[in-house]
């Protein structure tokens, strides 16, 4: 088998595009069986997760910090093989939640994922205590504030301080404002509405996918 070092939850490069371009992701192989890529990570707010489309299309931060894959990243992985998706979530208060998905993918049918705006397809919920944010995503393009592909009036990225499968405009904000817990502003937080509500910032969030 492989050798002991690969149970280890860290850095591991994948090769999503090609041999020739590695690309380093955060490996939990310690949650439910583990071997799960980690796509988003926040649990200290030192990485600005405000940022325009083209950041959220090839990625940003370090793979051993807070940081976002890359919907591009996201979307070849997914094209390949079935996945699964699972999304942990922790407060200030130490209380953590998840929600699973028995399938997830970015685009699955699209020639170009761009043009198609990267839509996010999740279906097979499995609660795990977090309850049910993301499904209503399902079927959305993803939106930032440079790029506005949601269905509300007003631009939900620049209205959410954040980046997402926004509708109209979102249960799920995960790469809102890094607000460290209760606020008074209404949903620009790290928010999952059906845990914590629209008020309430997430301390650790982490986005991860694994081979179904």
């Amino acid at each position: 088998g492989l050798p002991s070092g690969y149970q280890v939850d860290g850095v591991y490069l994948i090769y999503p595009s090609g041999p020739s371009v590695p690309v380093p992701v955060f490996c939990d192989m310690t949650t439910e069986g583990g071997k799960w890529t980690v796509f988003q990570k926040r649990f200290n707010g030192s990485v600005s997760f405000f940022r325009g489309w083209n950041d959220y299309k090839l990625g940003f931060g370090r793979a051993d910090g807070e940081y976002w894959l890359g919907l591009q990243n996201l979307h070849l992985l997914t094209l390949k093989q079935k996945y699964e998706l699972r999304v942990d979530l922790e407060d200030f208060e130490n209380n953590t939640a998840a929600a699973k998905y028995a399938e997830f993918s970015i685009s699955p049918n699209a020639v170009s994922a761009e043009e198609d705006g990267y839509t996010l397809y999740v279906a097979g919920f499995e609660d795990g205590g977090a309850g049910d944010s993301l499904s209503y995503h399902s079927g959305q393009k993803f939106s930032t504030f440079d790029r506005d592909q949601d269905l509300f009036v007003q631009n939900c990225a620049a209205l959410s301080s954040g980046a997402f499968w926004f509708r109209s405009c979102h249960f799920a904000n995960l790469n809102g404002f890094y607000l460290g817990g209760s606020h008074l502003s209404y949903a620009n937080g790290i928010n999952w509405a059906q845990w914590k509500g629209f008020y309430y910032s997430l301390k650790r969030t982490e986005m991860k996918i694994r081979r179904a």
